[in-house]
């Protein structure tokens, strides 16, 4: 899937979209000796309404579907979640002249906690339910869609993942006019406004570790996020464009070596580079996911992060899903010629 953008107005005379997200906080239930017994899941109680639901809210201006998710769900409920893959969206009408569109995920919270609500007029109980009360108790008979597609994606052991993040470095100053090595080639204003935004997008995911080719303008794009979240940095000259030019298959091992990892990591390195890392990506997806996995150039926009979910059972890569950070920065606007 291709993340949803940023909030913003409508043109007058269009219907205008309430733009929310949130998620489907789930854990594996037990029974009486330990025993599995399927999933459970929290539901959210709204005094305002008296409904049960899921958690999740309306985006703040300039705030994407991935950022509101996390931010909502810690609101309602007190937990901050890292986001797995993507569940359906929802979208209904509210009246005559707006609708609603809501971006869900899964999110797995082991132990099934339960803080107390920190806004309590606006949640005020949190209950962890066996999927079947949830469907019983769900107030918008539309939310089960939702709960289907979580229970779909348990049976086809698909929902229990972790992200490998592709990221290509934000906008950088073009060859053309750079005098110096082009190793030191730095980023642009709007390539640095990429690089803050990414501190908040990436931390959706709670990636550990960051590897990244050590040029500069990679350095660049993954620092504000490496500095706000304490994640390890590494950096692979193999990585960098001179490096894949040298030896290509250095860099596929280093993508298979990850994807052996089971462990949250991001990948930032050239589009030159991303050739490979993506072809090695692509040999690991599961059954008709391939094509989700981009093979042509320019492979993915300056600044734009590839989430690629891996099957904790099985190692294959079960959903992609491609964002590009806010900050304000219009896609369109930017020149993807810089490798």
């Amino acid at each position: 899937m291709s993340g949803p953008g940023a909030a913003g107005g409508h043109d007058e005379g269009e219907p205008h979209v309430v733009r929310a997200a949130g998620a489907l906080c789930w854990d594996h239930a037990t029974a009486r000796g330990g025993r599995p017994a399927g999933l459970q899941v929290l539901l959210v109680h709204r005094p305002r309404y008296d409904d049960w639901s899921w958690p999740k809210g309306k985006l703040e201006p300039g705030e994407g579907f991935v950022e509101a998710a996390v931010r909502e769900v810690a609101e309602e409920t007190g937990l901050r979640v890292r986001l797995g893959r993507d569940l359906p969206t929802a979208r209904y009408r509210l009246d005559d002249t707006s609708t609603k569109e809501v971006a869900y995920w899964a999110a797995h919270v082991p132990g099934a906690l339960t803080p107390k609500p920190p806004r309590p007029r606006e949640v005020d109980v949190l209950e962890w339910v066996s999927t079947d009360e949830a469907d019983r108790r769900l107030t918008r008979r539309g939310d089960r869609v939702q709960l289907a597609a979580l229970l779909a994606a348990h049976a086809e052991a698909s929902l229990d993942t972790w992200p490998l993040l592709v990221l290509c470095h934000g906008h950088a100053r073009p060859k053309s006019v750079w005098g110096h090595a082009d190793a030191e080639r730095p980023l642009v204003k709007v390539g640095l406004r990429q690089a803050e935004a990414l501190a908040t997008l990436l931390e959706a995911w709670a990636p550990e570790r960051v590897v990244s080719s050590p040029w500069e303008r990679c350095l660049q794009t993954v620092g504000p996020f490496v500095r706000a979240s304490g994640s390890m940095l590494k950096t692979k000259n193999r990585l960098s464009e001179d490096g894949h030019r040298r030896d290509p298959a250095k860099v596929a091992a280093l993508v298979t070596k990850l994807l052996g990892k089971n462990r949250p990591v991001v990948l930032c390195t050239h589009r030159p580079v991303l050739s490979t890392v993506l072809g090695t990506l692509a040999g690991h997806t599961g059954a008709g996911l391939t094509a989700a996995v981009p093979a042509a150039d320019p492979f993915l926009l300056p600044g734009e992060v590839l989430v690629a979910h891996v099957s904790s059972r099985s190692g294959r890569i079960v959903r992609v899903e491609r964002h590009l950070p806010g900050g304000g920065v219009d896609p369109a606007s930017v020149n993807i010629d810089a490798g």
